[in-house]
């Protein structure tokens, strides 16, 4: 553990100034703030959260933790790589076999039926340049539009939640929850069943995760899906790609990075010298790829090509990303998974920069 102490050390001395508790002091915790009302306000449930908590694991095994490893806590948008593998199985199971499709042309009336929005496709979703335009869950799409993320190396250019002028899908980048929500909305509907099920069944359950995992939806998000392949017709939440209002995945460090080292492995998992392919090696491949509007994003994944979005971390290093100070460093070069939370996101390039000195 030594030679993580000044690791470990500097991120429990730059903890997030978000109180613990949501409840004592809902001013200063959250994303939601700044949206114009009446949304902004939380729409689905939170809770306390821990202290500054971290795992590292090295070559498949955990080589340092700290703070409350076990706790599940909420993540805020590091779900939203866990809907790109969650489409990721649906490709490999023959649902979604072509990313450049429209979404339109499976899915009637969630959405994608106006003249704007059935020219968008899986691919555009899953790379935030869908431009799509409408209501999901409650929140219109303009309350996310001039969104403002510290990750983002380029200058907005208008007031957020003003109506900026849509683009052709395809044609701009934008981070915007709306959007995001509205990708796991179609993925609901592909698949027909609640995605945290699928999420239990096709990926925590085969890499080991806890129990306490959860994805929750916002009060009022349920969603009547019809009959399908023998099943008969349920009532589910759709679940949000985030916590910007509420609700979204809770899951500890511990679990968090075993995710990481499914996505380290390509997809696949080692249980007794058994090999068990999760995802499709294809498919987290092509998650990697930048986008061509944004070298610096995946599909639903933070890349560093340039180095100068996180500068003391390899040009290989990929991350998920969530408000509060929540980050999964996966770095293929070192076999390395890292995970921290609860972090100032002004400091994440200092801890970086720690985490490289320790492992060199």
């Amino acid at each position: 553990m030594t030679q993580w102490s000044d690791v470990i050390a500097f991120s429990q001395l730059h903890e997030v100034d978000w109180p613990r508790d949501p409840a004592k002091d809902p001013d200063r915790w959250g994303v939601h703030h700044p949206d114009p009302p009446p949304w902004n306000r939380l729409l689905g449930p939170v809770h306390e959260r821990g202290p500054v908590s971290g795992v590292i694991r090295q070559r498949g095994e955990m080589v340092a933790q700290w703070g409350e490893p076990h706790r599940s806590d909420l993540t805020f948008s590091v779900a939203k790589t866990y809907l790109a593998m969650l489409a990721g199985i649906a490709h490999d199971e023959g649902l979604l076999p072509d990313v450049d499709e429209p979404v339109s042309r499976r899915l009637k009336e969630i959405g994608f039926d106006s003249p704007h929005n059935q020219t968008i496709t899986w691919r555009h979703l899953l790379t935030q340049v869908s431009e799509w335009e409408g209501n999901c869950l409650g929140i219109e799409d303009t309350v996310d539009r001039y969104r403002v993320v510290s990750h983002d190396p380029r200058p907005v250019m208008g007031v957020k939640g003003t109506a900026r002028p849509l683009q052709t899908p395809g044609t701009y980048w934008e981070y915007n929850d709306v959007r995001i929500n509205q990708l796991s909305l179609a993925l609901l509907h592909l698949f027909g069943k609640s995605l945290p099920d699928v999420w239990r069944e096709k990926i925590l359950t085969p890499i080991g995760a806890t129990d306490d995992a959860q994805w929750r939806g916002y009060d009022d998000a349920w969603v009547d899906l019809p009959a399908k392949d023998g099943r008969p017709a349920q009532r589910v939440k759709s679940v949000p790609g985030g916590t910007h209002w509420g609700a979204g995945v809770s899951i500890s460090a511990h679990d968090q990075a075993l995710i990481g080292q499914l996505m380290l492995q390509k997809g696949a998992w080692f249980h007794h010298s058994k090999k068990t392919q999760v995802i499709s090696a294809h498919w987290i491949n092509q998650m990697m790829q930048p986008c061509p509007l944004a070298s610096f994003y995946g599909w639903l994944v933070w890349l560093n090509t340039d180095r100068t979005t996180f500068t003391h971390a390899s040009e290989q290093s990929y991350f998920m990303v969530g408000a509060g100070g929540n980050y999964v460093w996966i770095m293929p070069e070192e076999q390395t998974v890292v995970v921290v939370r609860w972090l100032e996101s002004n400091r994440f390039d200092g801890f970086v920069e720690r985490v490289m000195k320790a492992l060199n």
